[in-house]
C-alpha cells in the first residue's frame, strides 16, 4: 500500500485555491453558528452556490463526463470536511438521484436531474417506521392502486426522515402487496412533499440534530413516480442499501474514503488533535498513556475498510469520547460557544455524535451480523426462542 503524498499538478492546486477561496466566501462562521442551532447539517445558500459553481455536478457526474478526477473529488472532499461544512444531506440526493435515473422513467430523470445539479431540488429517504427498527423491509406504509391503475393511494408513516424539511421528493418504500413473501412486496416511489396528506413533524435527537416524523394520509401518486418494477423495490433499494452500508467495490487509485462514515472519522481525529494540543504540556504518565491508546485506535479506525470500517469508527468513537472529556475534566461538558468550555465545545459534541452514529443505516449488531454473514461466512444468528 502506498502511503506517499499526491504531488498537484499546477491545475490542481488552482482548483485547491479555488475550492478554499470558494469555501472561506459562503461557509461563514454564521452559518456553521444558525447550524448548530437548527441541528440541519444542511444550508441552502450554500447548498445553491455549490451547484452554481458547478461542484454538485461535478461530484455527481463520471470524469469522463466533466466530474471529478479523483485527485479533485479528494480535494474537494477534504476541503469541505475541514470547513464543517452543513452538506450531509448531498451524499443521500447524490444516491437517490443515480437511483431515479437508473431505475425511474426517463422523463422523471429528465425532471429531477437538472434540479438535483443545481442545487434547487434535494431528495430524502423514506424508509424506517415507527415501529419497524433496522429491518426496513417490515415495510407497512401501503400503496394501493386506485381506478385505472395510473396512480397510487398511500397511507403509513415514517421515521428518520432527516432533510424532509429541506427536500422536494421523499424516495419512499411501500409495501403493495401484504400477503406477499417478505422482500417481494415492495415498491419504491419518488414522492414530492408537496403531495396533499403529508405531514413532516421535526425529531431532535441527541446529538442535536433535527430529523422527522413523516405521516401520508391518502397521498396520491401519479404511477409516473413510481421507481422500479411493481413488488421489485427491493432490488431497487439494495443499491442504495449497500452505498450507504459501504459494501462498494473500492477504486484502484486509493483517494477515497475507504469505509462509510470515514468523514465523521476525521472529525473524531480533528477532536483529538484540540485535546491533544491541550494536554501536552500535562506532566502525567496516565494521561499520555490515555492519549496515546486513544490516537492507535483512532488510527486503527480510519485504516479499516469497508464494512469493517464502519463499525471500527462508530465503536471508536464510542470508546474513546468518555477518555478524552475524562483528560480535560468538568470544563469538557459545556457546549460550544458556552464561557470555558474546552475545545469550545468540540468534545462536548463528539460525545453525543458518539452514540446516533452507531445507529445511522442501521445499528452496530446489524453490521456485525453482516460481516459475520457476509464476510466471515458463519451462517445466519440462531436466537433462542
Amino acid at each position: 500500500m502506498d502511503f506517499s503524498r499526491v504531488d498537484l499538478s499546477p491545475e490542481d492546486r488552482d482548483f485547491l485555491e479555488q475550492t478554499r477561496e470558494f469555501i472561506a466566501k459562503h461557509v461563514t462562521d454564521e452559518v456553521r453558528r444558525r447550524d448548530r442551532e437548527t441541528g440541519e447539517n444542511f444550508d441552502e445558500q450554500v447548498h445553491l452556490a455549490l451547484g452554481e459553481a458547478g461542484y454538485l455536478a461535478a461530484d455527481f457526474k463520471p470524469e469522463s463526463e466533466g466530474g471529478f478526477s479523483p485527485v479533485r473529488r479528494r480535494i474537494f472532499e477534504l476541503e469541505i470536511a475541514r470547513a464543517h461544512t452543513p452538506w450531509y444531506h448531498w451524499g443521500t440526493t447524490s444516491v437517490v438521484a443515480r437511483l431515479v435515473q437508473q431505475f425511474g422513467a426517463p422523463e422523471l430523470a429528465g425532471r429531477v436531474l437538472p434540479g438535483v445539479l443545481s442545487g434547487e431540488i434535494r431528495l430524502c429517504l423514506g424508509y424506517t417506521e415507527p415501529e419497524g427498527g433496522s429491518d426496513v423491509a417490515t415495510c407497512k406504509t401501503r400503496a394501493v392502486r386506485d381506478g385505472d391503475g395510473s396512480s397510487w393511494v398511500i397511507n403509513g408513516s415514517k421515521m428518520f426522515t432527516s432533510n424532509a424539511q429541506n427536500a422536494q421528493y421523499v424516495f419512499l418504500l411501500t409495501n403493495t402487496d401484504p400477503q406477499g413473501p417478505k422482500h417481494k412486496n415492495l415498491t419504491m416511489f419518488l414522492v414530492p412533499l408537496s403531495s396533499p396528506g403529508i405531514e413532516i413533524q421535526p425529531i431532535r435527537t441527541l446529538d442535536g440534530d433535527r430529523t422527522n416524523i413523516v405521516f401520508y394520509s391518502d397521498v396520491r401518486v401519479d404511477d409516473f413516480y413510481r421507481i422500479g418494477e411493481v413488488n421489485g423495490g427491493w432490488a431497487v433499494m439494495r443499491s442504495a442499501l449497500d452505498s450507504e452500508h459501504g459494501i462498494v467495490d473500492p477504486e484502484d487509485h486509493g483517494l477515497q474514503y475507504i469505509a462509510a462514515m470515514a468523514g465523521h472519522g476525521d472529525l473524531m481525529a480533528e477532536v483529538v488533535d484540540k485535546v491533544a494540543a491541550l494536554v501536552a504540556d500535562v506532566d502525567d504518565e496516565s494521561v499520555k498513556y490515555r492519549l496515546g491508546r486513544d490516537v492507535a485506535r483512532l488510527e486503527a479506525a480510519l485504516s479499516t475498510p469497508g464494512m469493517f470500517g464502519r463499525v471500527a469508527i462508530a465503536q471508536t468513537m464510542r470508546d474513546i469520547t468518555p477518555d478524552l472529556m475524562d483528560m480535560l475534566g468538568t470544563p469538557s461538558a459545556l457546549p460550544t460557544d458556552t464561557p470555558g468550555s474546552a475545545t469550545d465545545g468540540a468534545v462536548e459534541s463528539l460525545f453525543r455524535l458518539a452514540l446516533p452514529l452507531g445507529i445511522y443505516g442501521g445499528t452496530l449488531e446489524v453490521f456485525r451480523n453482516m460481516i459475520a454473514q457476509h464476510a466471515l461466512k458463519l451462517g445466519r444468528p440462531s436466537y433462542p426462542g
